[in-house]
C-alpha cells in the first residue's frame, strides 16, 4: 500500500550544496586552462603609457643664448639694443647685460661672505626661518637630507628686524656680510633702474596698461642667495614642480642674477620651461609680474635658476628682486609735465595779481 510523504517541518534546517565549481572538464588539463588565462589577462591588463601634454607640464627646450646687450649702448639712440630687448622680453622674458659697471670685487667680495650664512648651525637657523609674519631668513626645511638637496635658499633684506635676528644667531660674520650686501644692492639698483626707464620710455608708456604698474613691496629690494650643493644632478624633476608651483614671493619689476660659472640657466613660466649656456660675467636679467601687468602681458613674467654641474665644491648664486622707483608713473609724469600749474594755482596767483593791482591803484590816488 503506497504511503503518503510524511509532512515537514515547520522550519527546516537548509543543507543546500554550494554552486559547483568552474573546474574545467576532462578533456582538458589544469594546465591548459592556466596558459589561456594567463594569455587573457596579459591582453586585458596591459598599462597604458600615458604621457602629460606640455600644456600641464611643459618640457624642457634648449635655445640660443638671448642677446647679450651693452648697457653703454642703451645712450645711443642708433643702437639696436632696444629692439632686441623688447624682442627677447616677450619672446623668453629675460637678456644678457655685460658692460654694466658693477666692479667684479664686489660682487665676489660678496659671493664670499654669503658663504658663511649657510655655515650657520641648523638650530640656528630655525629662529630666522621665513614665514607669513616674516618675509626674510631661511627657506623652511633648511639643511634637511631630501628637502633641499639642490639648494639651500637665504632672502636677505635690508631691514632691522632681520639684522637683530642675524646678529643674534652669528654676531661675528654678519655686521661685515650686510655691508657688503648693500654695497652691491647700491649698483644693482642703479642697473635696474636705468633698464627700467629705457623700458618705460620705448615700451611700456605706450601700453594702455602703463597706469596699472604695481608698487613696490615695503621691505624694498631683497636678495636671495642660493647655495647649490655640489655634485648633484641638476635634471630633478621636483625641483621644476617645485619651482613652477612656488614661483617668487615678492611682486617686483626686474630680477637680476649673479650666476658665474654657472653651466646653464633654465627659465620657467606658465607656457614653457627652456634652458640656455649664458655668457661670462653677464647678467642676466629677466622680467618680474610688475612689468608683466604695465605691458599687458606683452612682456613674460618668468622665473630663472642657474644650474652648476660637475662643481668640485658649493657654489653661490644669487638673485636680486628690484621694484626702482622709476616703476611709477610719477616719475614719468614729472618729465613730462614738467612745469604744468594746477587750477588751484592759477587762481591763487590770480588773486594775488588782482590785490597788487587794487594796491597800486590805491598809491596812484593818494599822490
Amino acid at each position: 500500500m503506497a504511503r503518503s510523504p510524511e509532512p515537514r517541518s515547520e522550519n527546516p534546517i537548509d543543507f543546500r550544496a554550494p554552486p559547483p565549481s568552474p573546474i574545467a572538464s576532462g578533456r582538458r588539463s589544469t594546465v591548459t586552462n592556466d596558459d589561456i588565462l594567463t594569455e587573457f589577462l596579459q591582453h586585458s591588463l596591459r598599462v597604458p603609457d600615458l604621457t602629460l601634454p606640455d600644456k600641464a607640464f611643459p618640457r624642457q627646450k634648449f635655445i640660443e643664448s638671448p642677446p647679450v646687450i651693452d648697457l653703454q649702448s642703451l645712450n645711443s639712440k642708433e643702437s639696436d639694443s632696444i629692439p632686441k630687448i623688447l624682442d627677447s622680453l616677450a619672446g623668453i622674458g629675460c637678456f644678457q647685460l655685460v658692460n654694466h659697471g658693477i666692479p667684479g670685487e664686489i660682487i665676489r667680495t660678496a659671493l664670499e661672505a654669503a658663504t658663511g650664512v649657510f655655515r650657520i648651525p641648523s638650530e640656528k637657523k630655525v629662529v630666522v626661518t621665513r614665514s607669513l609674519e616674516r618675509p626674510y631668513g631661511f627657506e623652511e626645511g633648511h639643511g634637511e637630507e631630501g628637502e633641499s638637496e639642490l639648494s639651500e635658499e637665504f632672502v636677505w633684506c635690508k631691514d632691522e628686524g632681520l639684522k637683530l635676528e642675524m646678529e643674534g644667531i652669528w654676531p661675528v660674520g654678519y655686521s661685515n656680510f650686510s655691508k657688503k650686501m648693500e654695497t652691491l644692492l647700491l649698483d644693482i639698483e642703479k642697473v635696474a633702474e636705468k633698464i627700467v626707464l629705457t623700458l618705460w620710455e620705448n615700451s611700456l608708456r605706450k601700453s594702455d596698461y602703463g597706469n596699472e604698474m604695481t608698487q613696490g613691496q615695503e621691505v624694498g629690494s631683497v636678495c636671495c642667495l642660493y647655495k647649490h650643493s655640489r655634485n648633484v644632478p641638476a635634471d630633478r624633476w621636483y625641483d621644476v614642480i617645485r619651482m613652477m608651483i612656488r614661483g617668487t614671493d615678492y611682486s617686483h619689476a626686474l630680477c637680476l642674477h649673479l650666476c658665474e660659472g654657472s653651466s646653464e640657466f633654465h627659465v620657467y613660466s606658465k607656457k614653457g620651461w627652456v634652458s640656455f649656456s649664458p655668457d661670462k660675467d653677464a647678467l642676466i636679467i629677466s622680467v618680474g609680474d610688475q612689468i608683466q601687468a604695465s605691458s599687458g602681458g606683452h612682456h613674460k613674467h618668468v622665473i630663472g635658476r642657474p644650474i652648476y654641474e660637475d662643481e668640485k665644491e658649493d657654489t653661490i648664486s644669487m638673485a636680486f628682486l628690484c621694484s626702482p622707483p622709476s616703476t611709477n608713473t610719477t616719475s614719468y609724469s614729472k618729465t613730462n609735465k614738467g612745469k604744468t600749474i594746477s587750477l588751484g594755482q592759477q587762481a591763487l596767483l590770480a588773486l594775488i595779481l588782482t590785490l597788487i593791482y587794487q594796491f597800486f591803484v590805491y598809491i596812484c590816488k593818494k599822490f
